[in-house]
Order: C-alpha cells, then structure tokens, then sequence
C-alpha cells in the first residue's frame, strides 16, 4: 500500500512539503547489515557521508569515503563513546527549519552546514537483557542515548530531514534517490519519521519493561511495544481490516517458526483458532490431535498415532469440526492426508507432511496448511502476560498455566477413581482448562466424546455435552458415556449437574471443589457410588 493510499483510507491529509535534494547523510549503526552498499549507493549520487567510530571503520573498509562526526562537531568522541553525537552543532543541522530564514542565518553565522539524511539504529538492549546470565551493568551500557535523539530530532524535522531506522529501508530509499535525481519526497519523508517514531517508542518501552519487571510484577507503567508482523486477509468478519502485532523482544509467538505451505490468506478468526488449539496441543507428549471451531476445542484425542488421535478427535464432534483448525503434534502421512482431505479444513497444522501427503492435500485450493519447523514451541516466555483489551485500556493477568498435579488432588468420595478413571480425569482436566467458561468435558480413553461450552448455566453445559456426544455417537453414544469421566472448569454449585452426568453415565468427576454446597455434591456422587476428585483449583476461561 502506498502512503497516498493508507492517507485517504485513514481520512488524513497528505504530508506538507516538498522533495528536498539530499547532500548530506549521517550514518550511526549498530546493526550494520547492508550498511556498506548502502553507504556506496549514497556516494554514488555524490551525498557526502558523515560517520561515527564503528561504523565509519566499516564503511571506510569497503572503500567508500567518510567524514568522521568528530571533525563535523570539533569535538572528539568522549566517556568511552557514551558522548560523540550529543553537540550543538550536530542537532542544529538536524533541527533547523530549513523555510525558515533566521534558522538558516545562524546557521550560516555558526558555520553548520545542514544533514539531509540520518541513518540510525540502537545499541542492541533488548537481545543484551535476553541473556539469562546478562549483568546489571552489561544492560546499562546497552541503552543507547545519542541514537535516539538523532532518530527524534530528524523525525521532528522530517520536511527538512529524511531518518531511516531500519535495513528494510536502504534499498527503498536508494532507488527513490536514484530516479529522482538524489531527491526524497514529502510522503516519503512522514513515513520515515513515523517509523522513526515508533522505533524509539518501542526502544523506551522495551527499557521501561526491564527495569518495572526487576521490581514488582505489575509495575505502575505497562508498557507492550509491538511491530506488526503481517497483515491479516480480514478481521473477524469480512469488512473489518485486520492485522497480527507481536510483542517486541519475544522470541515465540503464534506463528513462529511456522512455514506456510499452500492456500489462502490466513484470517483473524484462523489465527486466534490456531492459537487457542496449539495452547492445548503443547499439554501432551504422545500423539495428539486437537479440533478448535470458534475458539472452542469440539475434539481432542490422544492416541498411538495421528492417524488413530485424529479419528477419535474428530469422532467426538464430526459437524461441528466442519471448517474447523486442526492440528497434530505428529508427521501427516499418507493415510492420514486422505482422510484429512475428505472434511472441509480451514487450517491444518502439523510438524511435517510426507511429500505424498502435502500434494494430496493442496488439491484443495483454501485449505491452509502450516508447518512446524523443529524445535519450535509456544513456550510463555517468563514474564509474559495474558492480555484483554477492555474500553479505554487493558486487563492483564499472569497465564493459566499450572499443570494437573494429582499429588496436590484430593477425593471427597467414599469411592476412589481407578488408574483409569485418573487417566481420564487428567486428560478431561486438561482439556477443559481451553474450553471457554462454563465448560464441562466428557472423555472416555484418552479422547473427548462430548463437550459443553460458554454457557452461563454449568448444568446446561452438562446437558450440551451429554447432547453432542449422543448426536456424534449414535447408539454406540451410551456405552461411551457408561465408561466416561467428566471435568468442570470450575466447581458445581448445586448438585444438578454432577447428577446430571452420572445419569447420562459418568464414572468419575473432576472439579476444583470450593462450593457452599460441596457436601450436597459429594453426597449425590456417594449416592451412586462414583468418584469425585477436588482439584483445589479453577480454570475459567472467559
């Protein structure tokens, strides 16, 4: 998109000003990839270049000629290099309004000849702080001081100076300057200094980040700098733009590590799916596969194979899983793909395809099919958090993540679960944990047979899954409930609900416990003669 075009979208004016003819650039990076070529295109258009310490050491390596900063300011580099750029003189050539005539005469009187471009980028604090054995001092000499304010104050003036923070942007630049006879645009000059910025708004937070975090969890000032790491084909309907931002400075996020291999655009509402069901796939080590429709799991199972996971999975809930996210936490082999290729697939997620498998299923034009490359994992980074963006700002709170520990369980009930009624327990607990509140889990051997989600009353949450269960199962439906084991996400304030899963054929429960009526409860569970574990801890998922 052009920034003509993202103007008149947003409603704005376009930048004032005119082209400005460049002939003097300044160049101070840390990140020198593509600095020397972009240092020779510079020269090459006759723009003198100005330079500091490292930097002028790298582009005088490739043979391109530079002034040193310090015979621009008279002065040398001080402090160990904590001073070179911080000099009136420098600042003045970047902040003086070039339309402005008492500007340009004390310029002139000064003897400070104008910078036309800054090319600038920051001492690398975020990937220094990122070492886990990084010292107090390391961190504080990796905050760069005179970076950011060149980057502001060229931003500041950018219908006099054009500043490029980013790599990304030599070439752009460059070409622009070489059509147009070594002139920079207006647009292209607010699109920089926006960049530019950004760019420093993110620095500061990242550094804000740090230091808050060293002292409590939840500092005064939460500050989540993020870049957008690409635009979304529409949001969660069609006529809503969209887009994914990732926080700055995380190393894992959604789509990390992820090669997409064939079809469409992915959406807002394949991206937050796809996240919701990776979140529960990371929960199990054997081969798993895991279905999410509108950010609900409608089946999970675990299995020998993928193959066998994925049948079971899908076997829990076969409407809903029409148009669904799978993902599988194994290779998809042939067999599998052929199955996998007679349902409807919006994303299909997996660490690897066999060469047969892949082209069997990109026959299919819209299924989109992502793949894992090793060593990848949604791991929370320590101090991450989850986030709900609520009107006029932000909730926040630390991530659901404590595991099932039966160690920590207790049993309430004359009745003790078998081994595999524990089996069972810990993996409906584990999977009611993503379903979103109210949610109840019916699972027979390691996969779901029926799911109750969102829904304000926990009995009828009961019922839904009870429901699904027999409209998937058919008459093989009450059998699978006879043997199944059923977990609540949070406890049962009545005992309506556990009555109604023992009548549909519950075995054993599980549930955080912590009711006014827990006794009433845990007396219909004696009543029956079934088990009931208290998990000690509640997993709303809102």
């Amino acid at each position: 998109m052009s920034i003509e075009t993202a103007i008149s979208e947003e409603g704005g004016s376009p930048p004032a000003g005119s082209p400005i003819r460049v002939k003097r650039a300044l160049i101070s990076v840390s990140d020198k990839t593509g600095v020397a070529e972009f240092a020779r295109g510079l020269r090459e258009l006759e723009i003198e270049i100005l330079s500091t310490g490292g930097t002028a050491a790298a582009i005088r390596e490739a043979g391109v000629e530079v002034t040193e900063v310090a015979e621009f300011t008279g002065s040398a580099e001080i402090l160990d290099g904590r001073v070179k750029t911080l000099h009136p003189r420098l600042h003045a050539a970047l902040l003086a309004r070039r339309d402005d005539p008492e500007h340009a005469a004390t310029l002139e009187s000064e003897g400070i000849e104008p910078i036309d471009l800054v090319c600038v980028n920051l001492y690398p604090f975020e990937e220094t702080t990122a070492k886990p054995s990084v010292s107090e001092a390391e961190a504080i000499e990796n905050i760069d001081i005179g970076g950011p304010t060149m980057i502001r104050a060229a931003a500041k003036n950018h219908r006099g100076v054009a500043v490029i923070v980013m790599p990304e942007s030599y070439d752009a630049v460059l070409a622009e300057l070489s059509e147009s006879g070594g002139e920079i645009s207006a647009e292209t000059r607010h699109w920089l200094a926006n960049e530019g910025f950004a760019h420093t708004a993110a620095y500061d937070a990242a550094i804000s980040r740090w230091f808050g975090f060293r002292y409590e969890a939840y500092p005064d000032h939460f500050v989540m700098p993020h870049q957008k790491f690409m635009e979304l084909s529409y949001g969660e309907n069609p006529h809503q733009r969209a887009a994914l931002y990732i926080e700055a400075g995380n190393r894992a996020h959604v789509l990390s590590g992820i090669a997409k291999q064939h079809g469409r655009a992915l959406s807002f509402n394949n991206v937050l799916d796809l996240d919701a069901a990776r979140r529960l796939l990371d929960e199990f080590e054997q081969a798993a596969c895991v279905i999410v429709k509108h950010n609900n799991p409608c089946g999970v199972a675990v299995a020998a194979t993928a193959a066998q996971a994925y049948e079971r999975a899908f076997a829990c809930d076969p409407m809903s899983a029409f148009g669904g996210v799978i993902v599988l936490n194994r290779s998809v082999e042939q067999a599998l793909a052929e199955r996998l290729h007679e349902q409807f697939v919006e994303v299909l997620f997996a660490p690897g395809f066999e060469h047969g498998a892949l082209e069997l299923l990109t026959r299919k034009e819209a299924v989109r099919i992502l793949e894992l490359e090793p060593g990848e994992s949604l791991d929370y980074a320590p101090r991450e958090r989850d986030v709900k963006r609520v009107r006029g700002g932000l909730l926040a709170q630390d991530p659901d993540r404590v595991d099932a520990d039966r160690d920590s369980m207790t049993v309430p009930t004359r009745a003790e679960p078998t081994e595999s009624q524990w089996s069972d327990l810990l993996f409906a607990w584990k999977v009611c944990r993503h379903v979103r509140s109210n949610a109840i889990v019916f699972a027979e051997d390691g996969a779901t047979i029926g799911i109750g989600a969102g829904q304000m009353s926990r009995v009828d949450a009961v019922r839904i899954a009870v429901d699904k269960a027999r409209d998937a199962g058919g008459r093989a439906a009450d059998e699978l409930l006879a043997r199944s084991a059923v977990a609540s996400d949070g406890f049962f304030p009545f005992p309506d609900g556990p009555r109604a899963a023992i009548k549909a054929g519950a075995t054993a429960l599980i549930q955080p416990g912590g009711s006014k009526r827990d006794d009433e409860v845990v007396a219909a569970c004696d009543e029956a003669g079934v088990a009931m574990v208290f998990t000690g801890r509640r997993h709303f998922r809102h």
